[in-house]
């Protein structure tokens, strides 16, 4: 690994470590997300306690902690499977950021910002997943998984090169859903839309 390929790891991680739900939350001067609603410092949960703005805010700046990092190391010329890892360096920042105590969210907004820059056509397969699924059973988490199960397949019919470093990515964020998946199966999942006492208690 070149010491280029290893400074943008480290600004990939740093740059995933700003909260971005926490900061516009206080901004906008809402309830702290980690302690409200599911818990979670991410737009969903934004979008519960703080409305459609302040979400689409936090979804956009999650995006770009992905994108920012790993198309600035594609133009560096930078490998594909080093990509891979750049943007799991990304993701790893929201999840465990280091300036929040280590305790982020789930990193699918930064996943999708990460391999957005594979192409539209791409985007626009993994955005259309995510929101047929998040429509049809107003699960968030289940669209996120869906979503990035998918997306290996869908790299590998758009640029396959890309095929395992998105792979890699995808197996890290079902990971970090594992409790979603145990909810969904009892049963205890909340969906888009509850009431903040119901999430509150599923929490």
């Amino acid at each position: 690994m070149t010491p280029l390929a290893l400074i943008m790891i480290i600004v990939a991680y740093l740059l995933g470590s700003i909260s971005s739900a926490v900061l516009i939350c206080r901004m906008l001067r809402l309830p702290d997300p980690r302690k409200m609603g599911s818990h979670n410092p991410g737009a969903t949960n934004v979008l519960r306690i703080g409305g459609k703005k302040a979400a689409v805010a936090v979804l956009l700046c999650d995006m770009l902690k992905g994108t920012i990092p790993v198309w600035g190391a594609f133009f560096l010329g930078i490998e594909p499977v080093i990509l891979g890892v750049i943007a799991i360096a990304a993701c790893l920042g929201h999840m465990y950021p280091i300036f929040f105590h280590f305790k982020g969210g789930k990193g699918v907004a930064t996943a999708l910002g990460a391999i957005a820059p594979i192409g539209l056509d791409f985007t626009a397969m993994v955005v259309a997943t995510w929101l047929v699924v998040a429509f049809t059973f107003r699960y968030s988490s289940l669209a996120a998984l869906v979503t990035v199960l998918l997306a290996p397949l869908y790299t590998w019919l758009v640029k396959p090169q890309y095929t395992l470093p998105v792979a890699m990515l995808c197996c890290l964020i079902v990971f970090r859903h594992h409790q979603n998946i145990k909810r969904l199966f009892m049963g205890e999942e909340p969906k888009i839309g509850d009431k903040k006492n119901k999430l509150n208690k599923a929490s």
